[in-house]
């Protein structure tokens, strides 16, 4: 293995560490030692794979999308279903993520979002993207459902898709405050309705 594989490898370790950890605790409460211990990375290497700790908070919110994305890319092209079946499909991934007690690194945007909003700029800027190319996502998603006829909105594709996103998101709050998954219960029953299902 050569020098840079083993580097990049080492910096996905530290990464995918960061991101379980940051998943149950937030950012600021997460020290790099802490980060650094739990992956058996020497402490003295940190900088050596990131400038900052906003940096290294950029590339956990980069890769944590990156991630996000190809899963959501998985779902919204299963063959055999309608386009409609397929946002459900999502939605429903969501809820069970969500509700589970221990998201396992799957819930950043929720858990980090307004925690680090105000607190980095590049950080800011990658959960916009992120969340940006989500939406996206779900636009293309319901554009595709008027094509195939499997759904109806009222609205322009990615209006709706904004919108749906943010009441999720919103709800996903709402279900860790509650600790219940009735808030994604309700948004499910909202987005079947919004989609005329």
């Amino acid at each position: 293995m050569s020098v840079t594989t083993r580097s990049a490898d080492t910096r996905r370790l530290i990464l995918d560490t960061a991101r379980q950890i940051m998943a149950r605790k937030g950012y600021s409460a997460v020290g790099i030692n802490e980060v650094l211990t739990e992956a058996g990375v020497p402490k003295g290497s940190f900088y050596h794979y990131f400038a900052s700790k906003d940096a290294f908070g950029e590339a956990i919110l980069r890769g944590y999308f990156a991630d996000y994305l190809a899963d959501m890319d998985a779902v919204l092209s299963q063959p055999g279903r309608s386009s409609a079946e397929r946002l459900m499909a999502y939605w429903q991934q969501w809820r069970e993520t969500q509700s589970a007690g221990e998201c396992q690194g799957r819930c950043l945007a929720v858990k980090l979002g307004a925690e680090v909003a105000d607190l980095s700029e590049p950080m800011r800027l990658a959960l916009k993207d992120g969340t940006g190319a989500v939406v996206d996502r779900i636009g293309r998603a319901v554009a595709a459902g008027l094509e195939d006829g499997s759904l109806a909105v009222d609205g322009d594709p990615h209006e709706v898709a904004q919108a749906l996103y943010d009441m999720w998101l919103g709800a996903s709050v709402m279900s860790k405050i509650h600790r219940s998954p009735a808030p994604l219960d309700t948004a499910t029953a909202v987005t079947r309705g919004l989609l005329h299902l």
